[in-house]
């Protein structure tokens, strides 16, 4: 077998030369994507090859028909302007994440599809990708998108202890998702912008810590999906509030929140050790729920092995990433590094598929899970296994990526 490594501008040439993709065999392995005469991939750059072919335009990642802001956006399409940034620095690549950004934020600095009197938390999360697109152009209308964002959650509704709700339409509830999408964002911002941070710093962790004694199971030792202070939705327990079950991917956010907070706490800064703790404990867990066989994660975590559970690529791809960075950038021991890289490993080999083209697929992502809204999302086991199952959802593909660069060396 020929193995010719070339850069992601030549393999775009080589994929489109006369206008078709070569037939061609191809092997998936741990460490990336062989062709028997033309390349030799490593993953990080086979997921961002992929995804610019199913999605030729930014703005149609997830899916999407016409443009939109949402959570998922920022977190692939941030993570693709890494790679596009990182990796080789490919004009091709960081035009094609930029975009996204040009068309969705507006002169003024206001953002198509976006309502802050929503008060949902979900839509603060991509502005951590303006953040990123703000550094390298320096358009004032960045500038003027992110402060709306953060005037958001000046005002956003807070639990009687300070926890942020999910959403306005999901009064007194904090689910493990909302710690992701609102956290990080919030401590970047404070620390790029802010003349005193601190205050901001102290409301952080103050969320994670919230989230971490209000939605732990002491019988499992890991953390429920959502907490109700109210007690009054019909999915949370009477007595502790708590959703039901653990779901992999809610912890997967609130592992990746914790990570990534840390880039932005300042070593100095007291209230920084209780994220460390609070990850080593997080990742202690998930590593004990790591299923002996397969290497990767359940998509019910807290039921290995149940019938009709499933092995599931998003959380299996965020339990990589969070592994790979927190020990790579010191947040966890040296130790975790090594488990960190054989799970994203697993998550190759039980996830990702390859057509006769090349183009690579992530495989059995839950589509979405949530509680509330219709009598269906209970929280019970049945419904968080019988939701929907696809493939590519950028849920997964976003950390994916990530997690291939940190376990490929190149972050």
């Amino acid at each position: 077998m020929k193995k010719t490594i070339i850069t992601t501008a030549a393999a775009f040439a080589a994929f489109a030369a006369a206008g078709q993709h070569p037939a061609k065999t191809y092997e998936i392995t741990p460490d990336g994507l062989l062709c028997d005469e033309v390349v030799e991939e490593p993953w990080s750059m086979a997921m961002v090859r992929s995804e610019m072919e199913r999605y030729p335009e930014s703005w149609m990642i997830d899916f999407s028909k016409a443009p939109k802001w949402s959570y998922v956006m920022g977190l692939e399409i941030g993570a693709i302007l890494e790679f596009g940034k990182s990796y080789y620095n490919d004009e091709e690549i960081i035009d094609y994440a930029l975009e996204y950004g040009d068309i969705m934020v507006q002169p003024d600095g206001s953002i198509t599809t976006y309502r802050l009197t929503d008060f949902n938390i979900d839509q603060i999360n991509s502005g951590k990708y303006l953040m990123d697109v703000y550094e390298m152009t320096g358009e004032e209308k960045y500038r003027l998108a992110l402060d709306m964002l953060f005037n958001q959650m000046k005002d956003h509704p807070r639990t009687s202890e300070g926890g942020f709700w999910h959403k306005q339409i999901y009064p007194h509830q904090m689910w493990l998702d909302g710690l992701y999408m609102g956290s990080p964002f919030l401590a970047r911002y404070a620390s790029e912008f802010l003349d005193d941070p601190s205050p901001v710093y102290d409301d952080v962790v103050r969320q994670f810590e919230l989230a971490a004694q209000n939605t732990y199971d002491p019988a499992t030792g890991l953390w429920r999906h959502a907490w109700d202070e109210s007690r009054e939705q019909f999915w949370a327990d009477p007595e502790t509030g708590q959703s039901k079950h653990t779901w992999g991917r809610a912890l997967g956010w609130y592992m990746m929140a914790l990570t990534d907070v840390l880039d932005y706490l300042p070593e100095d800064y007291a209230g920084r050790q209780s994220i460390l703790d609070i990850l080593r404990q997080v990742a202690d867990a998930v590593i004990r729920y790591r299923d002996p066989e397969s290497g990767v994660w359940y998509q019910v975590m807290d039921q290995p092995g149940r019938e009709g559970n499933y092995l599931e690529a998003t959380c299996s791809s965020m339990f990589s990433y969070s592994l790979l960075k927190a020990a790579r950038k010191g947040y966890l021991p040296e130790s975790y590094w090594q488990t960190g890289k054989d799970a994203f490993r697993s998550t190759v080999m039980n996830f990702i598929s390859v057509d006769r083209h090349g183009i690579i697929s992530l495989e059995q992502c839950c589509a979405v899970a949530g509680l509330g809204g219709s009598d269906r999302r209970d929280g019970t086991f049945d419904y968080y296994v019988n939701e929907r199952i696809i493939a590519n959802d950028p849920k997964g593909v976003g950390p994916f990526i990530l997690a291939a660069m940190y376990a490929e060396g190149s972050l």
